[in-house]
């Protein structure tokens, strides 16, 4: 399935990553995690063109051994709500263990991926069939999930990459709603102000397009710009 959110006609967020369909499923092999996540609560604004586009709600807390990483967006297009959830359950380090989404828009449709050894096993439900089953092997664990019109997974990106070694950084990516693998690469922007404070950026770069994520000293999700569509993503 190939379901890209639009807004006024614009490519939303990372549906830009299915420019990585057809490429390779495999990456050099991520750095090892740095500390621990921290737990995180909030509401990303959503602009377009510097109007407002719609809202995300999210939330990062520890359960037991694991973290569960839980968002909720509304976008508002001509042809009405865009909705969309997805809950992401992650060990310490950042790989993903289980993940489930819904999407409406106005249809429903919804979905799981569950993780081992490397291996992302989907299951996709269009409503009145049997789901669609798919396997993805990845040379790595640690397979970033990006879903459509989920601007809260960015922030899991922060824990991903390896501040002290710096530099590209690549990564294996799975966009669960487009059942589409591929990699993304991962390079510093450097500190940048924003409204006084001072950011720490990463450039998201897949064949095709870049996005750029700014994260606080504690490594929260701040900012997040995607400068061809004139997106931007700003927490309250």
């Amino acid at each position: 399935m190939k379901q890209r959110a639009l807004l006024g006609g614009i490519l939303l967020l990372a549906s830009w990553l299915a420019a990585v369909a057809g490429g390779p499923l495999t990456a050099a092999a991520p750095p090892a995690a740095q500390a621990g996540f921290t737990a995180d609560k909030g509401k990303l604004r959503i602009l377009q063109g510097g109007a407002e586009a719609g809202a995300e709600q999210f939330e990062l807390a520890q359960s037991g051994d694991f973290w569960i990483a839980h968002g909720e967006t509304v976008l508002h297009s001509p042809d009405g709500e865009i909705r969309s959830t997805g809950q992401l359950r992650l060990k310490a380090d950042g790989t993903p263990v289980h993940y489930e989404w819904m999407a409406q828009s106005p249809k429903k449709v919804s979905g799981t991926v569950d993780f081992a050894d490397g291996t992302a096993k989907t299951s996709l439900n269009l409503g009145g069939k049997a789901p669609v089953l798919q396997d993805f092997k990845f040379d790595s664990p640690r397979v970033a999930i990006l879903d459509n019109n989920l601007y809260d997974q960015y922030a899991i990106l922060a824990r991903l990459y390896d501040w002290n070694a710096k530099g590209t950084q690549t990564f294996p990516v799975l966009i669960p709603q487009d059942t589409t693998p591929g990699s993304i690469t991962l390079e510093p922007l450097g500190s940048k102000t924003f409204n006084g404070a001072a950011l720490d950026g990463l450039r998201v770069r897949s064949a095709d397009l870049e996005i750029e994520v700014y994260f606080d000293a504690r490594r929260r999700l701040m900012r997040l710009e995607v400068p061809d569509a004139n997106v931007v993503v700003t927490r309250e």
